[in-house]
């Protein structure tokens, strides 16, 4: 088994608050997962992907007004992958279900699923420039037997 040493650290990159920066997001994450060869169950890594896809989604469609850029963090552990989207907008939104009908308002809410389906966890912090921070933190073996 090879040594988990110079897999783990933190990577951030910011982009602008635009649409074209969902797939760049989603692919600059699978493609550091490779390239630092995360250990990362394929359920796992699936949700963490649309767990960007979602919180990238959501600043550039409501935060972009306030916050013209997002950034992106990416921390891998030896045990966990946590991914955080910071943006500059104060509103802090809550993880709403939303009816079969409507056309959005799952992001959060799916976010929040994925993240306890998996064994981990997320949340929303305050920024020190006054935005927020959302993110989600998930165990690189999935779910933990029974759940």
């Amino acid at each position: 088994m090879t040594s988990p040493l110079g897999r783990e650290g933190v990577w951030r990159f910011t982009a602008p608050a635009l649409e074209s920066t969902v797939p760049r997001a989603r692919h600059a994450v699978r493609d550091l997962l490779t390239r630092q060869r995360v250990p990362v169950a394929e359920e796992v890594a699936e949700g963490l992907l649309l767990i960007v896809s979602e919180l990238v989604t959501n600043a550039v469609q409501h935060a972009a007004l306030l916050s013209p850029k997002v950034t992106v963090e990416v921390t891998i552990t030896t045990d966990a992958v946590r991914i955080a989207v910071e943006d500059e907008h104060p509103y802090r939104p809550k993880a709403l279900r939303a009816g079969e009908d409507d056309i959005g308002g799952r992001g959060l809410w799916l976010v929040k699923m994925i993240s306890e389906e998996t064994g981990g966890r997320c949340d929303v912090e305050d920024t020190a420039n006054g935005g927020k921070a959302i993110w989600a933190e998930l165990p690189l073996t999935g779910p933990p037997p029974g759940r």
